[in-house]
């Protein structure tokens, strides 16, 4: 890993069309979604809706993952990924996000979250984080997961596979009656045991209608989130474990999160709802 080079911005490609048929999310076209005013838990009818969107955005995220090699773009991951959710009827839900220009985020390496699809090439040793989520039935699913490029060095392979370990132990984690941050408890435990930092200033939400409902989701164990858990919520979690320090920088484009050090960093994500006995993974291919 030592010998790897540090991402630099690439180029980005043109505008990709969405069908017109498609339909969009309120916040396209503007500088900033509505501001989420209903309830965390969801009908029944919703979290049904919820399934169609995260199986979507699992099968696109897998489609595009099929693509990952050494000598690939990030841009042509989005495309696969961009036209798998639209031929399925959904709407890229990152594109026009806040004036996001891309219809998934790509993470590399050093890139906790947020990394812009763009010219940059895929190396051999390189780990990339996919992070889709897909927009239909007026809801949205969510899910991210980072893979491996070609040979990858034993310490980053162990992140990938630790970092995806910690979100399974916080699904597990998940019963109604406790407080959120068991969550952030089961995750930040888990990751001491290897020295990792957990990155506290990008969390899980909570999701429905709204891509971001207002619910913050720490990976960390904080005080503050005694919200409790009930049967029909519904929010991602998405464990963000670096090799290195949990602080940040972000670069120009007002996106993409690189941390401090430059040390690698790894994220996996579900959707979830809450059932009477645990939690219900949505986002399943």
């Amino acid at each position: 890993m030592s010998g790897q080079s540090l991402l630099v911005p690439g180029e980005l490609s043109p505008h990709r069309s969405v069908p017109g048929n498609i339909r969009r999310p309120e916040y396209v076209g503007k500088p900033a979604p509505t501001p989420y005013s209903g309830p965390e838990v969801q009908t029944s009818e919703t979290i049904e809706l919820m399934r169609t969107a995260g199986r979507i955005a699992a099968r696109a995220m897998e489609e595009a993952a099929k693509h990952i090699a050494p000598g690939v773009t990030t841009d042509e991951l989005d495309r696969v990924a961009h036209e798998y959710m639209c031929d399925h009827g959904a709407y890229p839900s990152t594109l026009g996000y806040r004036g996001f220009p891309k219809s998934l985020c790509s993470s590399v390496n050093e890139v906790i979250c947020h990394g812009i699809p763009d010219s940059t090439v895929l190396k051999d040793g390189d780990i990339v984080n996919l992070d889709v989520t897909a927009y239909i039935g007026g809801v949205h699913g969510d899910n991210n997961a980072t893979y491996l490029v070609g040979d990858v060095d034993d310490e980053s392979r162990l992140l990938v596979e630790r970092t995806k370990e910690s979100l399974n132990r916080a699904i597990k984690a998940v019963k109604p009656g406790r407080q959120i941050n068991i969550i952030g408890r089961v995750i930040e435990s888990y990751a001491k045991r290897f020295g990792y930092g957990v990155v506290r200033d990008f969390t899980g939400h909570g999701i429905n209608t709204s891509f971001h409902s207002g619910l913050i989701v720490p990976h960390y164990d904080s005080p503050h989130a005694t919200t409790v858990i009930q049967p029909g919520m519904t929010f991602t979690i998405e464990p963000m474990l670096t090799l290195g320090t949990h602080e940040y920088d972000m670069w120009e484009d007002g996106w993409t999160v690189v941390t401090k050090d430059r040390k690698r960093t790894a994220q996996f994500e579900h959707t979830l709802v809450v059932t009477d006995t645990g939690a219900e993974i949505l986002t399943l291919p």
